[in-house]
C-alpha cells in the first residue's frame, strides 16, 4: 500500500525517534499513513493545518511516549480520534508479547477508521466505540492512560480518576497553557507530577502524573 504521505519518506528522512523500528513496523506505519490520507479526504481526523506533517506532528509526537514508559504493556488512550497516540503505540508494540492498547472513541466515523487501521496494522489493538464514561468501569486499570488534544486537565482527571486513583499512570500531551490547567486541577486533586519537554514541539510537554487523590472537602 503506497500513497503520497508514505512515499515521501525516504529512509534518511524518518524522524529520529522512529529510526530503529523494524522493517515490519515501518511497513505498518506506512500502511497507517496510507489509510490516514485516504480517510482524511472524507472525514476530519485531525486539524487540517497538521495533516501535511503526519510523520513528525502526529506519529513521532505519539511515539515519544514509549521513551517515557518503555516497559508498559497495557495502555488506554482516551478520545483516540485519528489514532494519536493510541494507534501509534499499538503499532509499535504489535510484536511485543502481552502488549495491549485500548482506544476509546465515541465518534462512529472515527472508530470506523480506527477499526480499518486495526485490521491492517495492529490486530492486537482494542477499539471501543463508546463514550469514555461508559467504558471506564469495563476496562481494568491500565499501566498508562493517554490523551492528546481531548480536554483540559481537570476534565481528564474526572474521566480517568477511577484508574488513576488505583495505580494507573497518566501521560497527557499538553500545549503552552498547561500551567493554568495544573493549578486549576489542584483545587480538587492532589497528585505527583513530572513534566517532560516534548521532543517534537518546544512549546509542548508531556505531563507524567501518578498518585492522584481527591482533595478533602
Amino acid at each position: 500500500m503506497t500513497n503520497r504521505v508514505a512515499s515521501e519518506m525516504a529512509p534518511g528522512d524518518w524522524p529520529e525517534i522512529l529510526a530503529n523500528v523494524s522493517r515490519e513496523t515501518r511497513t505498518r506505519l506506512e500502511d497507517y499513513a496510507a489509510l490516514y490520507e485516504k480517510w482524511s479526504s472524507r472525514i476530519n481526523l485531525t486539524a487540517p493545518s497538521t495533516q501535511k506533517d503526519f510523520w513528525r506532528r502526529h506519529v513521532a509526537d505519539s511515539a515519544q511516549l514509549l521513551e517515557i514508559a518503555p516497559d508498559a504493556r497495557h495502555w488506554v488512550d482516551l478520545g483516540s480520534g485519528g489514532g494519536f497516540p493510541g494507534m501509534v503505540i499499538a503499532i509499535l508494540l504489535q510484536d511485543v508479547p502481552g502488549a495491549r492498547v485500548e482506544l476509546v472513541e465515541s465518534n462512529r466515523k472515527k472508530t470506523a477508521f480506527l477499526q480499518a487501521v486495526k485490521a491492517c496494522c495492529a490486530p492486537s489493538a482494542v477499539v471501543h466505540s463508546a463514550r469514555i464514561e461508559d467504558v471506564v468501569s469495563r476496562i481494568a486499570a491500565p499501566e498508562i492512560v493517554t490523551a492528546r488534544a481531548l480536554a483540559g486537565l481537570p476534565k481528564l482527571f474526572d474521566l480517568s480518576s477511577d484508574w488513576l486513583q488505583h495505580g494507573s499512570r497518566a501521560l497527557f500531551h499538553k500545549g503552552r497553557g498547561y500551567a493554568g490547567e495544573i493549578e486549576e486541577s489542584r483545587a480538587k486533586w492532589t497528585f505527583d507530577l513530572v513534566r517532560h519537554g516534548s521532543r517534537i514541539d518546544p512549546e509542548s510537554v508531556i505531563l507524567d502524573i501518578t498518585g492522584l487523590r481527591s482533595r478533602p472537602a
